[in-house]
């Protein structure tokens, strides 16, 4: 890596292989240096501290589009390639990419629907779910937890509260992992022509069971967004079938990753299982700290909605920046000895799920599935451990591993 402190410029690939592998340690270079820097692969100026990160979470000067505002000729912008259209036609009525007052109406809806399936209910299915899970590789000795544990969890639950068939999950995720390429670094006409194949086929899927409910309703999660209404307006199809993409896509990688980061914290800390679940509270501190010290997300890009001077970084109207929540959950500031995974220091809110009107819908589940699913590894396999060192894929601004090697 390169910084040159005069002009506050950094070079590095972020598919350098020791990065991928632990972003940390630049991380916390960049941090004893400077509040801000422009990074060269990417173009724009980034902010690693968590102040700053959680400040422009919630600022309103910035946002995550910005053509609600200026056309993409004011902007300088070449148009936007007939090839990709498909897939931005489907991601404009996602709520990560919307701004008030229309993110405010499809958010509400949204919730309400969402809320009122009182994700605490899920309870005793993700429990239900991790032991059958658990059931069918215990036996072998040895697995991938990443494929076997980490990864059917969230998207069998998302399935069942969407009210799609569970042998559909495979599917799902192919589609899934071919849309989310999209926001990979650096990325190629094939991602671009996957990720639009991918997109028409999961709405083509979607509306057909959209119209389906609207003739005989279920308990789910789709007739519940049909059904939902904020001062008589309800949601399109369009933003029925993007937000539902989104809960899985968005809701599928976190969690994932959430589980196959934290089982690897735990064992490489050589930790007591038992000490760490002991009770609710404990299970609650430690799957914080899991998330504050290897979260699965580690930027959030946002848009200059004006031209804005911010602390001497000149901002031009439709300008760029990352928010690296990574960094931010790492600020030695905030965090005492940041590079130590310690479940028992104290709560601090954390910036993995971001802040402010864009705060992850999906939080409460990500946090039952994870608080729900360990212990139970943990508490059947007494003799976990590494079988290989995990290695992370490189999929950044994602943090993930390729996959979880144990015995037992």
């Amino acid at each position: 890596m390169q910084y040159d402190p005069a002009i506050r410029h950094f070079d590095l690939d972020p598919t350098t292989p020791g990065f991928v592998q632990d972003p940390y340690k630049v991380y916390a270079t960049l941090q004893a240096q400077t509040r801000a820097f422009f990074w060269e692969q990417y173009g724009f100026w980034c902010f690693p501290h968590f102040d700053e990160v959680n400040a422009l979470l919630r600022d309103k000067r910035f946002g995550r589009q910005i053509l609600h505002v200026a056309s993409r000729a004011e902007l300088g912008w070449p148009p936007l390639p007939d090839h990709v259209k498909p897939f931005y036609d489907v991601e404009q009525h996602s709520l990560l990419e919307l701004e008030p007052p229309a993110h405010t109406r499809l958010r509400l809806l949204v919730n309400r629907a969402f809320v009122s399936r009182q994700v605490e209910r899920l309870r005793p299915r993700i429990a239900a779910l991790a032991q059958a899970l658990i059931d069918g590789f215990a036996p072998q000795g040895e697995a991938d937890l990443l494929a076997a544990f980490a990864t059917p969890i969230p998207v069998i639950v998302i399935a069942q509260m969407l009210g799609v068939p569970v042998d559909m999950t495979t599917q799902l995720l192919d589609w899934s992992h071919k849309m989310v390429a999209m926001y990979q670094f650096r990325r190629d006409r094939a991602i671009e022509d996957a990720a639009v194949a991918a997109t028409e086929e999961f709405a083509d899927f979607l509306r057909r069971y959209a119209r389906a409910r609207r003739q005989e309703p279920g308990d789910d999660l789709i007739t519940l967004l049909l059904q939902a209404e904020a001062s008589g307006d309800a949601l399109s199809e369009d933003e029925l079938i993007t937000t539902c993409m989104l809960l899985l896509n968005a809701g599928h990688e976190a969690t994932v990753h959430g589980l196959g980061n934290g089982i690897k914290l735990i064992l490489e800390s050589q930790r007591d299982p038992r000490a760490l679940f002991a009770d609710g509270a404990a299970t609650q501190a430690t799957v914080e700290e899991i998330l504050r010290a290897d979260p699965p997300l580690h930027m959030f890009t946002r848009y200059a909605l004006d031209d804005i001077d911010l602390n001497g970084v000149t901002l031009k109207r439709g300008d760029k920046i990352g928010l690296l929540l990574g960094a931010a959950n790492h600020d030695p500031v905030r965090f005492a000895e940041p590079q130590h995974f310690d479940p028992q220091r104290p709560l601090q809110a954390h910036a993995a799920f971001g802040a402010g009107i864009h705060f992850c819908i999906g939080a409460p589940l990500a946090r039952l599935e994870m608080q729900v699913a360990l212990p139970i590894l943990f508490e059947r396999l007494p003799g976990l451990r590494l079988s290989e060192q995990p290695l992370y894929r490189d999929t950044y601004h994602f943090h993930g591993l390729e996959r979880l090697m144990c015995r037992w």
